[in-house]
């Protein structure tokens, strides 16, 4: 069985992930406020929907200089080898993109969101590529070597970044709507973190510091895109942009296209 010490540092990982669909609500009505704006204010939660990711992130780089969070990440996966907790499933390769899958779902049945299907695909892309390319750009700058030892391009989890790309992006355009869409989004998002690390690909620190970075982008990208709305204010109205799967040597990303 797990002992003590795992099950407390996994429950604080799921703690971690699902506080920041609880609570980084910048865009809630008034009528469907959270604990923090309704005693806080709307920049208060504003700023924990920051600073939630960027400690998120800061745990990560801290298991290059801290033994103790590192030992952790020994101990983790050292008692799911011991308990046969390991799997091999490539699932996850393709759950990473069910909330922005679920986003696209819901424009197309009507459902309201805060940008028009064209800026939700240019916003979709401009998200992944800033996470992707922080996160390839750290994986070779560090060279963490996988749990499986398979790689050393472990650091930081970049189906875990994809994955909260993911739901970060359905919770801006649609989590106004209900609690439970952040909720389910960010859900998912975690289980594509969990598998990673039950499959023997990431260590925990890994998973912590992909899903700040893929949050931080997408919100990244939603502060930027107001302003990069008004530089092409008169883009044509023609225009259409794509976004699609690409799996090339076992990997997966994402391809956009867009025509003027």
């Amino acid at each position: 069985m797990i002992n003590f010490q795992i099950k407390t540092y996994l429950l604080i990982l799921l703690s971690l992930f699902g506080v920041r669909a609880i609570y980084a609500r910048e865009y809630e009505s008034l009528s469907d406020t959270t604990i923090i704006e309704h005693f806080c204010g709307q920049k208060a939660a504003a700023i924990v929907g920051v600073a939630i990711p960027s400690l998120m992130v800061t745990y990560g780089v801290a298991s290059f200089y801290v033994d103790g969070i590192r030992q952790l990440d020994y101990d983790t996966h050292d008692e799911f080898l011991e308990d046969n907790y390991i799997w091999h499933s490539k699932a996850d390769n393709y759950i990473q993109f069910v909330p922005a899958a679920t986003a696209f779902v819901l424009k197309l049945s009507g459902v309201e969101s805060r940008h028009k299907t064209t800026d939700m695909l240019i916003i979709y892309a401009m998200s992944n590529v800033l996470g992707g390319g922080i996160v390839y750009g750290t994986k070779t700058l560090t060279a963490r070597e996988r749990p499986d030892g398979s790689a050393a391009n472990s650091f930081p989890s970049g189906h875990t970044e994809t994955a909260f790309v993911a739901a970060e992006f359905l919770h801006q355009e649609f989590g106004y709507h209900s609690i439970w869409i952040s909720i389910g989004g960010y859900t998912v998002a975690t289980m594509v973190g969990l598998s990673r690390i039950f499959n023997d690909r990431h260590w925990v620190s890994d998973v912590v510091a992909g899903a700040g970075i893929g949050i931080l982008s997408t919100k990244a990208v939603y502060w930027v895109y107001p302003h990069l709305q008004k530089a092409f204010q008169k883009k044509n109205k023609n225009s259409q942009a794509f976004v699609f799967p690409i799996y090339a040597n076992g990997v997966t990303g994402l391809g956009f296209s867009y025509s003027f």
